[in-house]
């Protein structure tokens, strides 16, 4: 019974944000600081979570084939490489530094 009042519980807090949201007056919006925060900030969030997933295990910072993976990525986007092409170079690292025990 507790997972349904947790799920009652999110749809709730969603949509009251959601409202919140809508409820926020247009002039807000326009203004030259929350524009450009609102461009930033989805790539922030990415960027933290990105760096969550490679370097962290549980309480601990680790370097492993994720961190070579995640590099292979970087040195092909500045290549300016195709989307697909960052993914299949990442995949590919991270799994060939996982095969050779790293």
């Amino acid at each position: 019974m507790n997972v349904w009042i947790a799920i009652g519980v999110t749809a709730v807090a969603c949509y009251a944000v959601k409202l919140t949201g809508l409820l926020v007056p247009a002039g807000a919006l326009e203004r030259p600081l929350v524009r450009r925060l609102a461009a930033l900030l989805p790539v922030a969030l990415l960027a933290a979570l990105t760096a969550q997933q490679t370097f962290a295990d549980g309480h601990a910072l680790v370097l492993d084939a994720r961190a070579a993976g995640l590099g292979a990525a970087a040195v092909a986007l500045v290549l300016r490489a195709p989307f697909l092409l960052v993914v299949a170079v990442a995949v590919a690292v991270t799994a060939g530094v996982r095969a050779l025990g790293g």
